[in-house]
């Protein structure tokens, strides 16, 4: 029996998701080790924080959980997709992506999952909700990357601007874009789409059969997933002769981040510091694009410390740096649970729990 146990965590030691999550919570660890006296201090600068002002967070995230669902539902409403789909239908679908981005692992790629299962639910194909997914992304990113430019620009003058913020503004920027040209190169040719189904049918499947050490031999079906891209190249040739689509979801685009880094800005003014909003909006950058590729949930841990570190080499006190950015991040999983949980859960006891019948599995 005990034998038995040690085998399985042995197998369970050898999933890539286990090794990331292993080495993340060793890089905890380690920083909160080393952080030791800042996180005493900031501990003194939470008990004295403006409750008045820590409210003003509560509206700030309705907006911001407002915003990130209409970059998806204004282009599939544009298209006239969802018109049988109610405001309020949408607006919980929202909360409770948030909540799968926030919970679940993966960086990012539950939320596209369960919004494309949510939403094949109610008639809209699983291709035109993921590409109208793919358009949040781009969107968000670009709309970051104008307020990136514009940070950097006030820095300038104000003559704040130093090594870490140039080459983290100049990085970011060169990502989004390539970003961006890699996916219209990509849409653009229905060959190029043809061939990338096949890679990912390939590479999709290879890897669950090493995870489930030969248990599970095909996950994705290479003719499903072939037809799954035919139709986001359709449209993408629509969008490519319609670009006022992509009007709506640049403006919640930047609705989003203005308010997700006003969140910062207020945790900071109720602790009684002042730090620049180009800054944050910089260092806020940074650590979104680092979190998309982590794979604890929502990026917890990888964001805060990236954040903290960046502010700390931009002048901001250690020990204010951790206590804005924990206390923010905190009412935020907290705000996402409360407004969240009690959607989702009704969601899965409507409809079950997701599957592959119109999404991948959470």
């Amino acid at each position: 029996m005990v034998s038995k146990g040690i085998r399985q965590l042995l197998e369970a030691c050898k999933s890539p998701r286990t090794i990331m999550s292993l080495v993340t919570l060793a890089v905890l660890v380690l920083i909160i080790f080393l952080s030791r006296a800042e996180l005493a201090r900031a501990w003194e600068l939470l008990g004295r924080a403006n409750i008045w002002l820590l409210m003003l967070l509560v509206p700030f995230q309705i907006i911001v959980y407002f915003a990130g669902g209409e970059m998806i539902f204004a282009y599939l409403r544009d298209k006239k997709l969802i018109g049988h789909i109610s405001r309020f239908e949408q607006t919980r679908i929202a909360l409770e992506l948030n909540l799968v981005n926030h919970i679940f692992p993966s960086g990012g790629v539950s939320g596209i999952s369960y919004t494309t299962w949510r939403m094949h639910k109610l008639g809209v194909s699983s291709a035109r909700s993921t590409f109208a997914q793919v358009i949040r992304y781009v969107t968000g990113f670009l709309s970051l990357m104008v307020l990136l430019i514009l940070a950097v620009l006030i820095l300038s003058i104000d003559g704040q601007v130093n090594r870490y913020i140039v080459t983290s503004s100049f990085f970011l920027v060169l990502v989004v874009l390539a970003l961006t040209f890699g996916l219209i190169f990509m849409f653009s040719s229905r060959k190029r789409m043809h061939n990338t189904a096949v890679r990912v049918s390939r590479v999709v499947n290879a890897v669950v059969r090493w995870a489930t050490l030969g248990k599970i031999k095909r996950l994705l079906v290479s003719t499903k997933i072939e037809a799954f891209f035919a139709e986001m190249h359709d449209d993408f040739v629509e969008l490519s002769e319609h670009r006022r689509l992509l009007i709506k979801p640049l403006v919640w685009g930047a609705i989003y981040a203005i308010f997700d880094v006003l969140m910062f800005i207020v945790a900071f003014w109720a602790l009684g510091v002042s730090v620049n909003p180009a800054v944050l909006i910089i260092g806020y950058g940074v650590a979104g694009l680092a979190s998309l590729v982590a794979f604890t949930p929502g990026g917890a841990g990888v964001y805060e410390a990236i954040m903290i570190v960046f502010l700390s080499m931009t002048g901001v006190a250690p020990d204010v740096a951790i206590a804005g950015i924990v206390l923010t991040r905190v009412i935020l999983l907290a705000g996402t649970i409360i407004f969240g949980y009690m959607f989702y859960q009704h969601a899965l006891i409507k409809y079950g729990q997701p599957d592959d019948d119109g999404g991948a599995a959470v």
